[in-house]
């Protein structure tokens, strides 16, 4: 049998055959073929995708009411477990409260008997003592029957000079002068000022650290007594002990004994103090243990023991700096040393004194 290769077919196509022949027919056909296969494999596609949502759709309906119940299954859960938590919640309150009540009331117990052991030792001292009253009523039916009172106590001051009517007016005008001068001295004497103070010049005997803190020093102090009083103070971070030796010093001599680690303190050497830096005040070195430190115009009459309710020496202190100049001062009076020399600080100004 004869074969033709595709150059004689073409060529005969061309020469009998029309158009059908031509390369770009040839093309068109290629190009036709090639569209109808991207087509069949679109379509194909398309059609896997539908698929594929079809068994998500399913496989989605059949696991749906499992999960309602689940999430059913969960909320009951939910809920039981919050009413056990709300109900342990509500013990654990309560229990704590009642807890809590007895330990309050078992410290309401122990400030009480320490408030009577205070005042015990507060009449011991000799400090008076006034009565507090606890409820506001009562007080106010005490304070009714002393207003009433009140005049015929006046009546009975009045009526003392009467009796001395036998023996002349002149007494009775002495008498009245007398009484004012009284109260005048009285309330001159319970004004708050630097002259409640005992301020005297000290001279350190013996200085050694405290034996159980490190940031403490036990003193020996001559302040002009028979023997020398022991005096703690927080000096070893701002002073060598060498320092401290045979040193004169300022001692708060009449503030109540108060220990410190085991250690009572008798007085308070007095020192500018800033946060950083903490100096003994200086004086001059003539100066003899003893001697009173004053601070005129104020009237220098110490009180025996300062009383801490008063809160005398918390008030005073207050106005109690060095000055510019690096003296120390009290409302801008100096403070002297017998009436002479001042109290200085050796860099520190315008910090308090304490």
């Amino acid at each position: 049998m004869l074969q033709w290769d595709s150059l004689t077919v073409l060529s005969f196509r061309s020469l009998f055959g029309g158009d059908d022949g031509r390369p770009d027919s040839i093309c068109k056909r290629t190009n036709k073929t090639k569209q109808t296969k991207k087509q069949g494999e679109s379509d194909s596609l398309l059609k896997k995708s539908e698929k594929a949502k079809l068994e998500k759709m399913v496989v989605v309906n059949c696991a749906f009411p499992q999960l309602a119940k689940n999430q059913r299954q969960i909320k009951q859960l939910f809920d039981t477990t919050f009413k056990k938590f709300c109900q342990a919640r509500d013990l654990f309150v309560k229990q704590k409260s009642a807890e809590i009540g007895a330990n309050m009331a078992k410290l309401e117990k122990e400030i009480e008997a320490l408030q009577r052991q205070l005042v015990e030792a507060e009449e011991a001292a000799g400090i008076k003592q006034v009565p507090v009253f606890k409820v506001v009523k009562s007080v106010e039916k005490s304070q009714s029957p002393q207003v009433a009172s009140a005049p015929p106590t006046k009546q009975a001051k009045v009526e003392k000079p009467s009796k001395n009517k036998e023996s002349g007016g002149e007494k009775k005008a002495g008498a009245g002068g007398g009484g004012g001068k009284k109260t005048e001295n009285a309330s001159a004497d319970d004004s708050i000022d630097v002259g409640r103070l005992d301020l005297r010049v000290g001279r350190i005997v013996k200085c050694e650290k405290h034996p159980d803190a490190d940031a403490l020093y036990v003193e020996q102090i001559d302040v002009g007594e028979p023997t020398p009083r022991t005096v703690v103070s927080g000096l070893v971070r701002h002073v060598p002990l060498d320092q401290m030796q045979n040193r004169l010093v300022v001692v708060l001599c009449n503030l109540k004994p108060a220990k410190m680690r085991g250690v009572e303190s008798r007085a308070m050497v007095m020192c500018a103090s800033s946060p950083e830096k903490v100096e003994i005040m200086e004086v001059d070195q003539s100066s003899q243990p003893g001697t009173p430190v004053l601070c005129p115009p104020y009237t220098h009459r110490p009180d025996a023991q300062l009383n801490p309710k008063k809160k005398i020496w918390e008030t005073v202190a207050e106005d109690l700096k060095v000055s510019p100049d690096g003296y120390a001062v009290w409302k801008d009076c100096p403070l002297l040393v017998d009436g002479n020399t001042k109290m200085t600080a050796p860099t520190l100004r315008g910090v308090f004194i304490k």
